[in-house]
């Protein structure tokens, strides 16, 4: 019986690293397989709007441009000059930063929890087609001819039957953006198609492969950008073509996105040629971008955009412009309707207010759960207040200090999911912090208190307490987003802050688990050598 909680203590770490694989593998699983609630009920499009204000749109989509850097007018003078005779804005989007979101986004008009492209980026075989009514979908529909050039990811989200004429390209450098731009070409001097996606890829790549945007390797992407930007214009006819240059994500400082960093969520938007009223205009959003090219492509509305015609920007009559409020009107209507109906909500409410009382109403069990586990082991380092505890407090503060200094301060890591290269690196680099942050800890409670000294037991005894204490507190951010989000990501997307910090805590927890028991088993073998050698 002696040993009773060193075996407690090792079961428990057990379970508790078994949990913490689980735990993490489901909740990265469960973004990755994310659908939307309105997959199988998607809304239906309405008839199009009638008379297009242009001849055609093309649309330069610059991956990973961040605004900072379209503002420069050493970095990309043409696109600046283009803003004289633009409406031109800062665009915002909505988390996550991924490219296969934002390309969702950007042709669906609808925000990524309902847009039904993925959730993150993911391979090319698992890329699902658009559910969802998109500007290729309404354009065939309507009998116009579309293409696209560029990375390819869009072969496999945009509808095919809607493209007439694709280049696609696996490579995502200078040199395919050369290539996405010379099969571009011969389709706008033919003047066959009336919507032209471009898709140029090598900021992006600059970004994850080249330092990021603190680099000058990401300065002279962008500049050979916007050249291509000024060859692509070069066959445009402003009086009778509209050119749209945006972005689908911006980066943090040292490459990468997915994250809510205010950065990445920041985006160029600049409209230009027939039917367009220039000027600078206030923020839009992401979401904005499809139903306002529908009104420039006379399409309908897209069936799930929340977003809005960006009329203000546009050369409309009296009626065409009450025209387009009251499609709006009945779009809206319909899209809340099927929305409140796929997540099972009464009808009669908004979106918003749907998607709120579901969460409400998941959100008040999970809390008294959440609750009633984490207070029975702070009741019980309550009652056992000790100088013990009181050491084993202080370790355990000691670890979460020394891991987010090496994470954040050391590496310069931000705790948003632009700091993932790979789930993989994340896992690495998670559980050597988590190690290296545990032996400091305990090297500081053993010498601290000689529990060393104390005999087998008692240094075994030590090393779980503090393993057991450190778990707690990683159980915090868990718990936080358990109540907030739910154990995975079920019928909308969470909230990614809480859902990040829960899942490098779930990691975290795993490692010390693990490392937890391999040093009480070291702290034996040292009271062991230390007892032998005062014998002798």
């Amino acid at each position: 019986m002696k040993n009773r909680w060193v075996l407690l203590g090792i079961v428990g770490c057990l379970i508790i690293a078994a949990l913490g694989y689980f735990g993490a593998t489901s909740l990265i699983d469960s973004l990755y397989a994310y659908r939307s609630p309105l997959r199988e009920i998607a809304p239906q499009p309405a008839q199009p709007l009638g008379q297009p204000l242009t001849r055609r749109v093309v649309f330069v989509l610059i991956d990973g441009l961040r605004l900072d850097t379209s503002l420069r007018p050493d970095v990309m003078p043409y696109l600046n000059e283009l803003r004289q005779d633009a409406a031109w804005a800062t665009m915002h989007s909505q988390p996550p930063s991924y490219s296969e979101t934002g390309y969702s986004v950007l042709f669906t008009g609808a925000w990524p929890d309902i847009s039904d492209g993925p959730a993150v980026n993911l391979d090319y075989e698992a890329i699902p087609t658009w559910t969802q009514d998109n500007l290729f979908a309404a354009a065939e529909r309507a009998g116009l001819q579309t293409a696209i050039s560029g990375y390819y990811w869009f072969e496999k989200l945009a509808p095919q039957s809607a493209v007439q004429a694709g280049f696609y390209t696996p490579g995502e450098d200078k040199v395919a953006d050369r290539q996405v731009v010379d099969a571009a070409l011969p389709w706008l001097e033919s003047g066959d198609y009336q919507l032209v996606l471009i898709h140029l890829d090598q900021v992006d790549y600059a970004g994850h492969h080249e330092g990021g945007p603190i680099d000058e390797r990401w300065n002279d992407a962008a500049r050979r950008c916007d050249d291509h930007l000024r060859e692509i214009t070069a066959g445009l006819d402003f009086s009778q073509d509209t050119l749209l240059v945006v972005s689908d994500h911006g980066h943090i400082d040292q490459g990468g996105h997915g994250g809510q960093d205010a950065v990445a969520l920041l985006e160029p938007f600049v409209l230009v040629g027939a039917g367009v009223k220039p000027g600078q205009y206030e923020d839009v959003y992401m979401v904005d971008v499809a139903p306002t090219l529908s009104v420039l492509l006379g399409l309908n509305l897209p069936a799930s955009t929340q977003g809005r015609a960006l009329t203000d920007m546009l050369l409309l009559s009296a009626e065409q412009l009450a025209a387009i409020q009251s499609a709006d009107t009945v779009q809206k209507q319909q899209l809340t309707d099927t929305y409140v109906q796929a997540i099972g909500e009464d009808e009669g409410q908004s979106m918003a207010e749907a998607r709120s009382a579901r969460l409400a109403g998941e959100r008040l069990p999970r809390l008294l759960l959440a609750l009633v586990v984490l207070l029975i082991p702070a009741a019980i380092l309550v009652w056992k207040r000790s100088r013990l505890v009181a050491w084993l407090l202080g370790g355990a503060v000691l670890y979460v200090m020394v891991f987010n200094l090496r994470y954040a301060i050391l590496s310069g890591r931000t705790y948003t999911l632009s700091s993932v290269a790979s789930p993989n690196d994340l896992i690495v680099y998670s559980a050597v912090t988590a190690a290296i942050a545990l032996v400091v800890s305990w090297l500081v409670v053993m010498l601290g208190l000689k529990a060393l000294r104390g005999g087998v037991r008692t240094a075994a005894e030590t090393s779980l307490g503090l393993t057991l204490v450190v778990i707690f507190l990683l159980a915090l951010p868990v718990a936080v987003s358990y109540v907030l989000n739910g154990p995975v990501v079920g019928w909308t997307l969470p909230e990614f802050n809480s859902m990040f910090l829960a899942f490098i805590s779930l990691i975290q927890g795993l490692m010390v688990s693990v490392l937890g028991i391999l040093l009480a088993g070291v702290s034996a073998l040292l009271a062991m050598i230390l007892k032998s050698k005062d014998a002798s």
